[in-house]
């Protein structure tokens, strides 16, 4: 069932339903939220059985805005204060240390908890209406609203093709960003990106003041996290990654009408394959696309989805990990 997020009516639905111990799937900017009540443990287990997800692998809670992490985090370090200083609303999730009290199913077990503040005027309205409700709910677990490890959703449409019509899904247009969010560890007493996203290290580093570091140039073993499985978001067909020249060699070798490859490149191939889209030379155009382009290629029974490794700059990072993830699987 879609409900047009536009109305307070819809709204109101949600929050009610969500109040309750329900699911309700809702957009965000990066993508739509598989979402219920993030301090009752018995409504998140309704998202890992929705998904299939294993129950150790925390879910991201989303709060209306800064001041409500204090109800998930046992305290707030500088630096994730700087950072949601920065970026709240918006595409970033802060690991911090949880409150022994609540959100111990959201966070997988761990002793840490991921927030994360959405921009989404049709989220934050929902986050509003859940906390102000009876009896209130102050924060959502929303990981993506797909099967788990699939590509994720950027529409109410892929949603409902998800999960038929037995989930309400409130309907807020395509997400503008299209990958998730960046995550940030802040319990190590240095920051740390656990999965990149649209905001780079630098405008990370920019904005706390100090050097951000990568797992792999950590020793010490840090909190797992949503998202940050070698395989994830990935379509029915095998995903395969390689340069504009590799790609064209191999459309040659194949033969120029095959109906069995979709092809997702930046350069100017010759080939007559149907299934061919022009990936933007632009990193935030190619990430806001890229699940629609995946989704749409599943659909079209494609048995291999050949695509052309994105650049090296850092604007892409978080583009060219979606597709590595999705290439593992």
């Amino acid at each position: 069932m879609i409900l047009d997020g536009r109305q307070d009516s819809s709204i109101a639905e949600a929050a009610r339903v969500l109040a309750a111990g329900g699911l309700i799937a809702f957009p965000t900017e990066t993508v739509y939220g598989l979402g219920a009540d993030a301090g009752s443990d018995r409504a998140v287990a309704g998202i890992f059985a929705a998904k299939g997800r294993p129950s150790d692998h925390p879910l991201i809670v989303h709060v209306p805005d800064a001041a409500a992490a204090g109800r998930f985090a046992a305290g707030i370090p500088p630096v994730a204060q700087r950072l949601m200083d920065a970026f709240w609303p918006g595409p970033l999730t802060l690991i911090l240390p949880r409150r022994p009290d609540v959100g111990r199913a959201a966070a997988g077990g761990q002793d840490t908890i991921g927030l994360r503040c959405p921009a989404h005027p049709v989220a934050h309205a929902l986050l509003l209406a859940c906390a102000g409700g009876t009896p209130p709910v102050y924060g959502l677990a929303g990981p993506s609203a797909n099967r788990f490890g699939r590509v994720s959703p950027t529409t109410a449409a892929h949603v409902q093709g998800e999960f038929g019509d037995t989930l309400p899904v409130l309907d807020g247009g395509p997400t503008a960003v299209g990958i998730e969010s960046a995550i940030v560890d802040c319990t190590r007493g240095v920051p740390v990106l656990l999965r990149p996203g649209m905001l780079t290290r630098a405008q990370i580093e920019a904005a706390c003041g100090e050097r951000v570091w990568l797992p792999e140039e950590r020793s010490e073993a840090g909190p797992r996290a949503s998202g940050t499985l070698a395989s994830h978001y990935a379509p029915e067909a095998r995903v395969r990654l390689m340069d504009g020249r590799s790609l064209q060699t191999a459309l040659d070798v194949l033969g120029p009408d095959s109906v069995a490859v979709a092809v997702y490149a930046r350069s100017a191939l010759r080939t007559r394959t149907p299934h061919y889209r022009r990936m933007p030379d632009d990193a935030a155009e190619t990430a806001r696309q890229l699940f629609a382009v995946l989704r749409d290629f599943d659909a079209a029974g494609v048995k291999l989805i050949w695509v052309e490794t994105p650049p090296e700059g850092p604007e892409w990072d978080g583009v060219r990990d979606r597709l590595h993830r999705a290439a593992a699987g």
